[in-house]
């Protein structure tokens, strides 16, 4: 299978790049349209860059991007792990509508996302890296189709610049004619980064391939680049693996006493000790390898930009900067993203658009994954879709004064875990179902409901590092009320403010207006 993607990856960058340089050429001359850069830096959490306040690392690259457009400084996934969190991204709604609930939920084919934006914008968008969205199984060629068995499957709507399959395939082929010995699967690659020069590290190679295209494309290019790193396993490369010393590395949030804890963390610090140790050194070494991997990225995002100005094109371009999730790094004693705390969800947001007046402006306001595919349809002109649960953040942007959401929003599911433990379940049985959690976080409270039935709610006024429960009912009852009203809020609405009739009434697809 690896070998098979490997040729895959190979044919698709030599067909689709001699296409996308003559189509990126005829929509630009046709569209007057600005360049599209949109990057993911895997599971990079909201406080682990400088402009977010890090005292320790280093990110010039992304300081800058921060200091010349906007930065979110509450900007939150709305899921993890990586599927759950890039659907969400890509079609700008919810789990609860778009129902990709693991690495291995198909996406349905009927959701519009970024890619489709971008097309009907008269773009031809290119994919760098992966998109981790499975197939909808309703379009297979039959149960043998080859392309049900992974779920890292390309989002409809994305030509290929670049692919790296789960196995890495092309990386460790290339690392490989370098005269390394590294064994296929991501995993296994990875750990020895740290052992090899940092030019060679997977994030060096996926950004050589994005510039070898740029620099056969005419202006009005769109392209995701969707780096894999600051991803475990916790292994910086080269010399970045040296970069911070663990013994200036901040130690995480110590979980509760146990008496305190909800069922699902208790068995969530299980997983995490078993995964890997959590002793005081082993967990500032964790840290500091993940610091070593964000200056890393960073480094190779300061090559693009620099290439970007000697094309003359940085001025042009359009930069949109986020993540899928974040990591526990410790926090609580959990590792890796998983569960209620905010650390796995609250992530780095920055939008930069050299058409608008934005440098410098941070917004304090709560924003999310969602709004990233309506705030990129608004910017490239196009009509906002019904299916979008997310808002359009120009307004916020401008400065305007805007009715906004008042909490952030996120879920895990965690079906996962049981699905095929036991029999095909009955229809009616919805035990899997009740294998989930919601969250709405703002300023006074966090409240977490559970599919089945208990919650938890913190006062985060008393303690905002989410140990201390609320216990005025009041305020857990409005914290359960406004998750309510979320819920409601969003239902799916793609036809429901419409009505048939002679008359037509409310609000109707742009193809049939009249």
């Amino acid at each position: 299978m690896d070998a098979q993607l490997q040729s895959i990856g190979h044919s698709l960058d030599t067909l689709v790049v001699g296409i996308i340089s003559s189509s990126a050429s005829t929509c630009a001359a046709r569209r007057n349209l600005v360049n599209v850069l949109f990057i993911t830096l895997d599971q990079f959490r909201a406080d682990s860059y400088g402009a977010g306040g890090h005292p320790l690392v280093t990110t010039p690259a992304l300081d800058r991007l921060a200091d010349e457009g906007v930065r979110l400084a509450r900007h939150y996934s709305q899921a993890a792990p990586c599927a759950p969190g890039r659907a969400a991204l890509y079609t700008g709604t919810y789990q609860m509508n778009n129902r990709v609930v693991a690495n291995g939920s198909p996406l349905a084919d009927r959701f519009d996302n970024v890619a489709r934006l971008a097309r009907r914008a008269g773009y031809v968008p290119t994919l760098f890296g992966y998109t981790d969205q499975g197939l909808d199984p309703t379009l297979a060629q039959g149960i043998d189709d080859p392309r049900l068995d992974s779920h890292d499957g390309i989002l409809p709507g994305f030509a290929v610049g670049h692919y790296l399959p789960e196995s890495e395939a092309t990386w460790v082929e290339y690392l490989r004619d370098l005269g390394y010995d590294v064994p296929f699967g991501w995993a296994l690659a990875l750990r020895g980064e740290s052992d090899r020069p940092a030019e060679y590290s997977l994030t060096g190679f996926l950004t050589g391939k994005f510039l070898e295209w740029l620099e056969i494309q005419e202006p009005g290019w769109f392209a995701h680049v969707s780096f894999l790193r600051p991803h475990p396993p916790y292994a910086a490369a080269g010399d970045y693996s040296r970069l911070y010393d663990p013994a200036d590395v901040e130690l995480p949030i110590a979980p509760v006493d146990a008496h305190q804890r909800h069922p699902l963390h208790e068995i969530a610090l299980g997983v995490a000790a078993s995964a890997a140790p959590l002793e005081e050194e082993s967990m500032r070494h964790l840290r500091a390898q993940y610091y070593g991997m964000i200056s890393e990225v960073d480094s190779h995002l300061g090559r693009i930009i620099s290439r970007l100005e000697e094309r003359g094109e940085y001025g042009e371009t359009l930069i949109v900067v986020t993540s899928d999730h974040g990591d526990q790094l410790g926090d609580h004693g959990l590792i890796e993203k998983l569960g209620f705390f905010p650390q796995s969800y609250n992530i780095l947001g920055i939008w930069r658009d050299p058409r608008l007046d934005l440098a410098g402006r941070v917004i304090e306001n709560y924003t999310e994954n969602v709004d990233i595919a309506p705030t990129l349809a608004d910017a490239l002109g196009l009509e906002i879709p019904a299916q979008f649960d997310g808002r359009v953040m120009t307004p916020l942007f401008e400065g305007r004064d805007v009715e906004w959401r008042t909490c952030a929003h996120y879920e895990w599911d965690y079906r996962a875990f049981f699905i095929g433990q036991t029999a095909q379940p009955w229809p009616w049985d919805r035990s899997l179902s009740r294998q989930n959690l919601a969250v709405a976080t703002n300023e006074d409270t966090a409240y977490v409901q559970f599919g089945d039935g208990s919650y938890l709610c913190f006062d985060l006024l008393v303690d905002p590092t989410w140990r201390t429960a609320c216990t005025d009912l009041q305020q857990v009852f409005h914290a359960a009320q406004e998750m309510l009203v979320w819920r409601q809020e969003h239902t799916g609405r793609d036809f429901t403010d419409m009505l048939l009739g002679s008359e037509r009434l409310g609000r109707w697809p742009s193809a049939l207006r009249r």
